[in-house]
């Protein structure tokens, strides 16, 4: 029997010791960037070549877009952080205990502006405290090196960069923008599938389907640096997602309205007319659904393609500042606490250790849940420390040729890359910084020391870092998970008071809502690795639901405010006001009839009526409310 094109079995890839051809590339390309980098650092004689080294261990990314984007931001880091470590270092130099002070006030900054961004933006606020701690605190006692030191850590970045530009483009790594589609076009299947169905989906589902469309949102940044068309591909993934969720948001009000009964025989009767409302809405809002996934449709071809979309929406960020301010706190806290500790204990040598304290913090600060991350640091340090010493004493063993470091840093650098790869995110984040340590404890030089002494100490130090975090986090933990959860979702109940008294409009009904979805991103990342509550979705859910209808009425509203229908239109208000289901109900069949008698068409006002109706009184529809009180 012949075989059919649909029976045919698709391509499988390329597999080699259980890694795809692609990773194999990606490894290969770390590792080339990486002796490159170090080869013209070694060649221009840099007083800091390992920063080259490091740099193309930050930015080994799978796709082209996203190492750019993050070079972009770990330049701009590197200059803020240089000159405030020539600020600091000029003003608090002679202070002693002041110096230590202002340095954990600076950590603490540097983290709360992290917490109100995302992405590689965050990254590059915790990099601002990192570089002064690589720079200031290490040469906390000779602060006239301040300056060289920043210069030479500057060049050596750049150098980096270079590198990893240069073999991204002459290997061809692949472009970011098809990974992305395809994201968004299986979000926008899962969308889909909400509207066509005939129930509402689980808050819990719910909310999970809202994470995924905003969690897409700070990687659709690094499409700008893709390609000379990279910024039209960015509007129109922007685009795509802010109409995803309000098609989400659509059908969420479709499914709550109440099933269309068949009207009674007597046109008088209220039941009559409520039925006719939800039809009239039920058919608006499945047109406009309909609207919004033809608009999904042409964003994604314009990201296809490299076009600017019919209309650019912007994505707002929902960060929450008191989050923010209380994590810039603790971290200030904890990096005075370890400072004061390294003051009492009179060690030599410790700025290393406190160095590497602050960027274990701002590196935390980006992650998800610090303490994981300083777990993980935990583990990678030591890998990190034994891994180095195997190279340098065991296989370098006095050797200084260029050639001999790169085949020796080969196995680790590709094998750490190849973990990098992996979609696990403990396995990624554990290759990333075992490699990242690894070049920062061998520190590789030209010519190559092999002084064991300083190889121990720095070794012990390194370790005694990740071991002085994780108890600082033990003294002073982190915000809980349980607090970020009720903090968020305070804070969505305030502002959906400020949208009842009518603040708060700068923001399009769609962006608004996107925003909305944003928190809850935050609120289910803040939630970890366990499922999120029932409750707590359900309450989640509902003040979307509640902020997305009252926005929706207001805009509508808003255009009645002139002609015959102002009056009405100011009873609804009054009535959204209240937050009472019955009421509001009721003021969308006062608008019903004054609409009718003036013979215009108020379809949009009076879904988005009963859908606010539906979301303030969820347990009963107002239709089978209205038909019960007339029984």
């Amino acid at each position: 029997m012949p075989v059919t094109a649909t029976s045919a079995a698709a391509p499988r890839p390329l597999v080699f010791a259980g890694f795809p051809a692609s990773s194999w590339a990606f490894a290969l390309r770390v590792w080339l960037a990486m002796m490159l980098a170090l080869y013209v650092s070694f060649w221009l004689e840099l007083e800091s070549p390992s920063s080259s080294a490091l740099t193309v261990a930050v930015l080994a990314l799978p796709t082209r877009g996203q190492g750019m984007e993050k070079a972009g931001y770990r330049l701009l880091a590197t200059a803020i952080g240089v000159a405030a470590s020539i600020a600091i270092a000029g003003v608090f130099s002679q202070t002693d205990g002041l110096l230590l002070a202002v340095f954990g006030v600076w950590v603490g900054l540097c983290v709360y502006v992290a917490g109100l961004l995302d992405g590689n933006r965050a990254y590059a606020a915790a990099l601002c405290c990192i570089t002064v701690a690589l720079i200031a605190i290490q040469q906390i006692d000779t602060p006239l090196q301040v300056f060289p030191t920043g210069v030479a850590r500057g060049a050596a970045i750049g150098i980096g960069v270079l590198a990893v530009a240069l073999v991204n483009e002459v290997l061809a790594a692949p472009d970011y923008h098809p990974v992305l589609a395809g994201r968004i076009e299986a979000l926008h299947r899962r969308v889909k599938a909400l509207a066509q169905g005939a129930e509402r989906d689980s808050a819990a589902a719910a909310a999970s389907l809202l994470h995924d469309i905003a969690s897409v949102r700070p990687e659709i940044a690094s499409l700008v640096t893709e390609s000379s068309i990279g910024t039209a591909r960015t509007e129109a993934a922007r685009s795509a997602l802010v109409d995803l969720v309000s098609a989400f948001s659509l059908g969420r009000m479709l499914a709550a309205l109440p099933a269309t009964s068949a009207p009674a025989q007597n046109a008088d009767n209220p039941g009559r007319e409520a039925a006719r409302m939800t039809s009239m809405s039920r058919s608006w809002l499945q047109s406009e659904i309909n609207r919004k996934n033809a608009e999904v449709s042409s964003s994604l071809d314009a990201l296809h393609g490299g076009t600017r979309p019919y209309r650019a929406w912007r994505a707002p960020l929902y960060r929450s500042r008191r989050i923010a301010a209380e994590t810039g706190a603790r971290t200030a806290i904890s990096f005075t606490l370890i400072a004061v500790f390294f003051v009492l204990a009179g060690w030599p040598s410790t700025e290393l250790c406190l160095s590497l304290v602050a960027v274990i913090l701002g590196l935390s600060s980006t992650a998800p849940s610090p303490r994981s991350f300083t777990m993980v640091t935990l583990m990678a340090m030591p890998i990190a420390c034994l891994l180095a010493g195997i190279l340098k004493y065991l296989v370098f063993n006095g050797v200084s040729e260029f050639q001999l470091l790169a085949i020796g840093l080969a196995p680790v650098v590709i094998g750490c890359a190849l973990l990098i790869s992996l979609s696990s995110p403990m396995l990624s984040s554990l290759g990333r910084l075992v490699l990242v340590f690894t070049i920062a404890v061998l520190v590789p030089t030209n010519p190559q020391s092999y002084d064991p002494e300083v190889f121990l100490v720095t070794s012990l130090f390194a370790c005694l870092s990740s071991v002085l975090v994780f108890a600082a986090q033990m003294l002073l933990p982190p915000l809980s998970e349980d607090r970020r959860v009720r903090l968020l979702l305070g804070e969505a109940r305030r502002e959906l008071d400020r949208l009842d008294r009518g603040r708060a409009r700068r923001l399009a009904p769609e962006e608004a809502a996107f925003r909305d979805a944003a928190r809850i991103e935050q609120i289910l990342t803040a939630n970890g690795s366990s499922a999120i509550d029932d409750q707590i979705a359900t309450t989640t859910m509902r003040c979307f639901d509640q902020a997305e209808a009252l926005r929706r009425c207001r805009a509508e509203l808003d255009r009645m405010r002139q002609g015959p229908l102002a009056g009405p239109a100011q009873a609804a208000q009054e009535a959204l006001a209240r937050r009472n289901g019955g009421a509001i109900f009721a003021a969308a069949k006062a608008l019903h009839r004054a609409a009718a008698r003036s013979n215009l068409f108020v379809n949009a006002a009076i879904a988005a009526l009963l859908a606010a109706s539906t979301a303030f009184t969820p347990s009963q529809s107002p239709t089978d409310s209205s038909q019960g009180k007339r029984q």
